[in-house]
This record gives structure tokens, C-alpha cells and sequence, in this order.
């Protein structure tokens, strides 16, 4: 990939990533609601509480929230516009992880318990998801014999072929990335839980409105870590991993509104369980065969 194009990519992935992010979204919004036998707000309506949030007035618990915050924004930033750029796989985790550890952080230094109880489980769900997403960056090296993002692309079959356990546990991971219940421990998109809101409790006006927007950052990677088993260097792949994207979408969106949240411990057991029995075997497969 050239220099140009990798400069194209970001610019895209910083300028659009947050309005598609906001999109998909609402459209889980609406997609919610149908599936709970209500109508659901307009599609447009998280850039309307961004906005909403933006312009309130404000209030900080600690004024090191908003740097820690913003941070974890920056460093979300980064991790996309790494992968989009076509750099090292695993060095875009590696980013993504200290991202994740900023935002501990900022739920940490409040006096909240609800925030301090979020942060604890944020953690949790760290250990839960990180061997997944490290056997994954691990499976893309054995079925492409490197970890660059641009040459993995541009490989002659989908991995998904060599890679379905990978494929499997990483999207079952996703649930827990994109926050969705029975995985949506640390915080939630309702008020009724436990803990308020978990980690973002003490969370207003602009911080909350930057933790969103880097929900959203964070989202489009995933997303695009999903369409990295399907492209391939035949033009009409890109097809096929918009398909699988939705289609996968849609599988996050049905689970959330089915499944009832679990307890940490419940979800280290069954998350290290599917990453061993899906990614671990077809590890051990590819290392047979490679």
C-alpha cells in the first residue's frame, strides 16, 4: 500500500469513522425497539445526545477525567488509523489495550462507588477478552505469515477459511468490546441496573459525550477487524465482508436483547472456555498444518 493511499485511509477512518459509528448506533437503537414491540427514536438520535451533552454545562468530578478521557480517545483514534493505514495488527491491540486502561483509570479517580465498582469490572472484562484478541493476532501470523494489516488484505483466499474458530471467538468477544448484554458488566446503556451506569456514573456533559464518541472510534475498528477474515485481493470480497459485517451486526444486536447480564465470574468461565474450545483448537490446527 502507498503512501498516499495509507494518508487516504486515515483521513477517512478519523473524519468518518464517528458519523458511521453514531449511525450503526441508532440503527441498534431502532432495531432494539422493533424487537421489543416499540417504535425506538429516530435513527439521527446519539449525534443528537452527543450534541445535547456537548452543550451542557460543565462538570467535572475531577478535572483529570477529561485528560484521562481524552486520551482514550486520542489512543482509540490511533488504533483505527493504524489498522485502516494497513500497519502491525498487533501493535493496533496493543494500543487498543492501553486505551481500555486509560478509561479504567477515569472511572477510578471519582469517588463514586457505582464508577469505582464499573471500573473494577471494566477489568474483568479485560482478562475476559484479551486472550481472544492476542490468539487472534496470532492465528492472522500463521495464515498469512505476517502481522501487517495491508498484506493480510491482500492474501489470495478469505482467512476465514483457516480461521473460523478465530473468527468465532473474536466475534464472540465483540460482545462483550461493544458492551451488550449478558457481557455488559462494567456499564450499561440502561438505567436500570445495579450500578447506575457503571463506569461512566460520574461521567457528564462533555466527558460523557467524548466517551461516546470513542465508543463509536472503537466500534469501527472492530468492525473492520471483522472484515479482515473476509477480504481477500478479489475486488468483490469487499462485498462479501460488508454482508458479514451486518449480518454479524445484527447476531450482537438479537443477543443483547435476548440474553440476560451475567455475573463477572460467569463471564471469565464461559468467555476462556469458547476462546480455548474455538480459537485454541484451531490454533493448534493451523500450527499442524502451516
Amino acid at each position: 500500500m502507498s503512501i498516499t493511499m495509507r494518508i487516504i485511509f486515515i483521513i477517512c477512518y478519523i473524519v468518518l469513522a464517528p458519523f458511521l459509528g453514531g449511525f450503526l448506533e441508532g440503527l441498534d437503537r431502532k432495531i432494539s425497539a422493533r424487537m421489543q414491540g416499540r417504535v425506538g427514536p429516530p435513527v439521527l438520535q446519539p449525534f443528537y445526545d452527543v450534541q445535547k451533552l456537548l452543550n451542557k454545562q460543565i462538570i467535572a468530578v475531577s478535572r483529570a477525567q477529561t485528560f484521562l478521557l481524552m486520551t482514550y480517545m486520542l489512543l482509540m483514534i490511533f488504533t483505527g488509523a493504524m489498522f485502516f493505514a494497513g500497519s502491525d495488527i498487533l501493535m493496533c491491540f496493543f494500543i487498543l489495550a492501553t486505551a481500555a486502561t486509560f478509561l479504567y483509570f477515569a472511572a477510578m479517580i471519582t469517588s463514586s462507588p457505582y464508577s469505582t465498582i464499573g471500573a473494577q469490572r471494566e477489568l474483568m472484562q479485560m482478562m475476559a477478552y484479551e486472550p481472544a484478541v492476542l490468539l487472534t493476532c496470532v492465528g492472522f501470523y500463521l495464515s498469512a505469515k505476517t502481522f501487517d494489516v495491508s498484506a493480510i488484505a491482500a492474501s489470495p483466499i478469505s482467512h476465514i477459511v483457516a480461521m473460523p474458530g478465530f473468527f468465532f471467538a473474536f466475534v464472540f468477544i465483540m460482545t462483550i468490546k461493544m458492551r451488550k448484554s449478558p457481557f455488559d458488566t462494567a456499564t450499561s446503556h440502561h438505567m436500570h441496573q445495579e450500578l447506575v451506569k457503571g463506569l461512566t456514573t460520574e461521567m457528564g456533559a462533555r466527558n460523557l459525550a467524548i466517551f461516546q464518541i470513542a465508543e463509536w472510534y472503537e466500534n469501527i475498528f472492530l468492525i473492520g477487524v471483522v472484515a479482515l477474515f473476509i477480504v481477500n485481493d478479489n475486488p468483490w470480497s469487499y462485498l462479501a465482508a460488508v454482508l458479514v459485517i451486518l449480518a454479524v451486526y445484527f447476531v450482537e444486536i438479537l443477543i443483547d436483547n435476548t440474553s440476560a447480564r451475567f455475573r463477572w465470574d460467569q463471564m471469565l468461565k464461559v468467555t476462556w472456555l469458547v476462546t480455548l474450545l474455538s480459537a485454541g483448537v484451531n490454533l493448534l490446527i493451523l500450527m499442524l498444518i502451516s
